[in-house]
């Protein structure tokens, strides 16, 4: 057991995968979890896969229009508008290249060393299509590395560490919680286990470096 005054959680958050026996093989050889500069130059002139409803995957799908031939925007549900703002929606429908598939999901992967394929499914049909693709990007998430302080911080609907004033109602502080910290005294979290806060890493990196002023103030009103 370790004694310590103060703890930072950083523990980050896990990306979600493809629900697919040996589909790991394939992460960095065609299968990807973010859609940088660095991988849109790889998808030119190419079709691509993106696997995700959701804003990230909305922002992917426009970002990597202007590289591939076309890109499949596969949706487990009905439509976008659940999880996916008005004007990424907007734009996705009104460009060409953008194909959206609803009720649809991967089933298969297809390669040897690399991605060479993908087999998804309509689940409101029951029919599968095959696509020869090269790249497919998953855009659906991520869950956070919390269940070892499940019943002892408090955390959002999605499992995200709350901190500052989120904790404000069940924070056991005899004051006002500090930016970054959870309800107990002297626990903060940062970065993408964070509840609330931005999923990239120049924010993680400026959150846990804001974070050591307040340890200091916790520490010092100890």
């Amino acid at each position: 057991m370790i004694q310590t005054r103060t703890v930072v959680v950083a523990t980050g958050s896990r990306y979600r995968r493809l629900d697919i026996p040996d589909a790991a093989r394939f992460d960095g050889n065609g299968v990807y979890y973010g859609a940088t500069q660095l991988e849109a130059p790889l998808c030119q002139d190419e079709p691509v896969v993106i696997v995700g409803g959701g804003n990230s995957a909305g922002q992917a799908a426009i970002f990597l229009s202007s590289f591939a031939t076309k890109v499949y925007l596969l949706v487990r549900g009905p439509n976008l508008k659940t999880n996916m703002s008005k004007y990424l929606i907007s734009r996705i429908e009104a460009s060409p290249t953008i194909i959206l598939k609803t009720r649809t999901t991967v089933v298969a992967l297809e390669g040897g060393d690399r991605l060479e394929g993908i087999r998804c499914m309509d689940h409101l049909t029951g029919e599968s299509e095959d696509h020869e693709v090269r790249r497919l990007f998953m855009m659906a998430g991520a869950d956070p590395n919390t269940s070892w302080v499940s019943g002892c911080l408090s955390l959002d609907t999605k499992g995200f560490i709350k901190t500052g004033t989120s904790v404000l109602a069940d924070s056991s502080l005899q004051r006002a919680p500090y930016p970054l910290e959870a309800n107990v005294p002297g626990v903060f979290a940062v970065g993408d286990v964070r509840a609330e806060s931005v999923k990239r890493v120049a924010s993680a990196v400026g959150e846990g470096s804001m974070c050591i002023q307040f340890v200091h103030r916790a520490l010092a009103n100890q």
